[in-house]
């Protein structure tokens, strides 16, 4: 069984099916491919969207789900992520993971003899990104000859976009303050298939003629940003920056958001954000993910 841990582990095909699949269940909700599957989540960092969406989504399609929260389990504290792994595998089909190092998830799915899925850890969101790419289609049709912009600090959410642009070919522009930037060998990835990223300091020069304008908060669970929250307010997303974009271009925030920070209220709440579409694209997004993981026909 296949386990999803970051986008750059999968295939364009398998990218583009992801995303197709997704869009079918938003259209049928009737098949229940999950019945009699159990599925434990491992959630060490607290969660609204990627917990509810894929407790929905297993219950929907006919799944049991049963929760670890974080004070209920660290990995590798009481005991090793080894043993965990062993012992849970015997109880169920599926394991879904958030939790802070990259290196545990990792280490849990090398050992795992069923599927583990990337829930966020410090590292990536691949969920998250799968169901930005499926409101992407639904709004803007396709991924070709799209500029996407990218606003605020270099964290987990990014990374999964890079690796995203790595595998689709479409045009990245990081707007970054001078002082942080993304992971170097994830760049390095990506610029190996796609040589239509860049990172930039200039929010102006960024967001001119972008079909889609990304931002996330200065400050992510648990991170530690060596830059002080005035060296962002240049790349906060307001009127301004989306008069500068394409006059069809959507916004979109994984949330939750700190309005008047990363991004205006008048933005969040206008025309142009598709932030509420992005949000419930997470249950589609979640159902596809557990559906490739299990090899389950549609």
């Amino acid at each position: 069984m296949p386990n999803f841990i970051d986008l750059k582990d999968l295939n364009k095909d398998q990218l583009i099916d992801l995303i197709s699949l997704s869009l079918k269940w938003k259209n049928n909700n009737c098949a229940q491919f999950m019945k009699d599957k159990n599925v434990v989540l491992i959630f060490e960092k607290p969660s609204l969207r990627t917990r509810i969406s894929f407790e929905v989504g297993i219950n929907q399609l006919g799944g049991n789900s049963y929760l670890l929260n974080e004070k209920e389990m660290q990995l590798g504290e009481r005991e090793t992520v080894e043993d965990t792994a062993r012992v849970i595998e015997r109880y169920a089909d599926m394991v879904i993971i958030r939790c802070f190092g990259h290196d545990q998830l990792i280490k849990y799915a090398n050992i795992s003899e069923v599927p583990v899925i990337n829930a966020l850890t410090d590292f990536s969101h691949p969920c998250q990104v799968v169901a930005d790419l499926i409101t992407i289609k639904e709004h803007l049709k396709d991924f070709e000859n799209k500029k996407i912009t990218w606003f605020g600090d270099c964290n987990n959410v990014l990374q999964s976009w890079i690796e995203a642009s790595g595998l689709l070919n479409f045009e990245l522009n990081i707007a970054c303050p001078e002082g942080i930037k993304p992971d170097e060998k994830t760049i390095s990835w990506a610029l190996e298939r796609n040589n239509n990223i860049s990172i930039t300091h200039e929010p102006q020069e960024a967001a001119e003629g972008a079909n889609c304008i990304i931002t996330d908060t200065w400050r992510s669970m648990g991170d530690k940003s060596p830059l002080p929250e005035d060296q962002f307010m240049p790349f906060q997303v307001n009127k301004k920056i989306m008069g500068l974009a394409d006059k069809n271009a959507i916004f979109m925030h994984c949330l939750p958001a700190y309005r008047n920070k990363e991004v205006s209220s008048e933005v969040l709440e206008g025309n142009q954000s598709v932030v509420f579409d992005e949000a419930e694209n997470r249950l589609h997004a979640q159902k596809a993910i557990m559906q490739f993981c299990l090899k389950l026909k549609f």
